[in-house]
């Protein structure tokens, strides 16, 4: 039995130091230290073509955070293709304030019934049954 430990104890210790020859923490890459630069420090260029603002002028960015917020979402006209800005026209211009009035609670909403339901909970098709008609003016 002793034999037998050893024998286990001494084919273990070789397949332990087997698996630390091939590699080790020795033979590692690591990065060469002396073939490390410097950065060139940033330089400024000698025309930024920047003005200090004149004293009372008004700050460019005028409005609470919140009002800035709300300006970059809903605000100001965005450039639109032909074919946007053509079904805009035929559609009717609507109010400039109208997602501001959906959520009111004066709003007044219409229930669409089934059509819409219906409509909406339609499975995904692949679209090869699908129809437009465009009418003419």
């Amino acid at each position: 039995m002793i034999t037998f430990t050893r024998l286990a104890l001494l084919a273990g210790s070789a397949a332990l130091l087997a698996g630390c020859g091939s590699g080790g923490f020795l033979n590692r890459d690591r990065p060469d230290e002396f073939a490390v630069q410097r950065q060139a420090p940033l330089v400024v260029p000698p025309d930024f073509n920047l003005t200090p603002p004149a004293p009372g002028a008004p700050r460019p960015a005028e409005g609470t955070a919140s009002e800035q917020a709300l300006d970059v979402l809903f605000g100001g006209p965005a450039q639109r293709s032909g074919v946007e800005s053509g079904a805009i026209d035929r559609a009717g211009a609507a109010d400039p304030g109208i997602r501001s009035s959906v959520g009111d609670a004066d709003t007044n909403t219409v229930a669409k019934g089934g059509v819409t339901r219906d409509i909406v909970a339609a499975p995904q098709g692949d679209g090869a049954s699908a129809q437009a008609v465009i009418p003419d003016n």
